[in-house]
């Protein structure tokens, strides 16, 4: 047997036991996520399917549920004015929460993209991902001593001289937007930073070459190529939101009526299941519609 004869043998085998190994691997790969959809099936999508059939169901004061097949519960919540004012308020802020957050967090994002430092971009991402370790009912109370009567922004207003007396900010629409805005912007800052980071910075190089300044450059180059991840960024953004709960009940007290609080208060004080489940799938499809709406009309205008 010749050495070439040998050597292509080994090269054959080798040939072969890589393709079993790619075998192997694409055998292997849908098997790790089995592990994840059997839990998204089971505490997601199950208890997903409970509400949808509750949301036929009727209250009753004693019995709690009648298991009957009715759309009255519908057309209860899409008629009464109440509830389409709540929704219509809960859609305002949580979209302009959304440009809000947009706004804020493409020029950080970039920031941590273009950082050459891998130390300091470091310390950029873990500030940035910071507050997440803290849960909303701490930020939103956080929040509540910073906006209130007395507290850290109209103490500060009051020393300055731009206003003598304490201004209403606590439980305003406006103060919801404000604490929406920074539990949202963490997660705008990281989805869009991991879009821009694939984006090469020759490409911006050669549009300043071209007689750009580096300001037009980023907006006429880079930000239509970072679509993908502002567009991912809205959705979640948008969804967290609208089914935002701790925020609204601390930050807008009484005065200030979003969908989340609502649902919780039909299920958990009232014990109307039936009706909070209606509230809630007409919550999520609103959520849903809404998302997949400004989603294509940002697609088609970009792509």
């Amino acid at each position: 047997m010749s050495v070439s004869a040998v050597i292509g043998g080994v090269g054959s085998g080798g040939e072969i036991s890589g393709a079993t190994g790619v075998v192997r691997g694409r055998r292997t790969t849908p098997a790790l996520v089995i592990p994840a959809l059997l839990l998204v099936a089971l505490f997601m999508l199950a208890p997903l399917a409970l509400i949808v059939r509750y949301s036929f169901d009727l209250y009753d004061p004693v019995k709690l549920m009648l298991g009957v097949f009715s759309i009255d519960n519908y057309a209860r919540a899409f008629a009464d004015p109440f509830y389409q004012k709540v929704l219509g308020v809960t859609a305002r802020i949580a979209g302009l929460s959304t440009v809000i957050v947009l706004l804020l967090a493409f020029p950080a994002a970039y920031c941590i993209s273009r950082t050459r430092s891998e130390k300091r971009r470091s310390w950029l991402i873990i500030l940035t991902v910071l507050p997440l370790l803290l849960g909303n009912a701490v930020r939103s109370a956080a929040w509540m001593v910073v906006m209130g009567t007395k507290g850290v922004a109209n103490t500060v207003l009051i020393a300055l001289g731009l206003t003598a007396q304490p201004i209403a900010i606590l439980y305003t629409p406006t103060a919801v937007v404000i604490a929406l805005v920074s539990v949202l912007l963490p997660f705008a800052i990281i989805t869009m930073q991991s879009v821009l980071d694939a984006i090469p910075t020759n490409i911006e190089e050669a549009a300043m070459s071209l007689g750009q300044s580096p300001l037009r450059a980023v907006l006429s180059v880079v930000l239509p190529l970072s679509m993908p991840g502002l567009i991912a960024a809205a959705a979640i953004c948008f969804a967290l939101a609208m089914n935002a709960y701790a925020t609204p009940v601390l930050i807008g007290g009484p005065s200030i009526q979003m969908m989340g609080p609502v649902v919780y208060e039909q299920i958990a004080k009232v014990q109307n299941w039936p009706f909070g489940s209606t509230l809630a799938c007409m919550l999520m499809l609103t959520t849903v519609l809404l998302t997949i709406v400004s989603t294509r009309f940002l697609s088609r205008k970009y792509f």
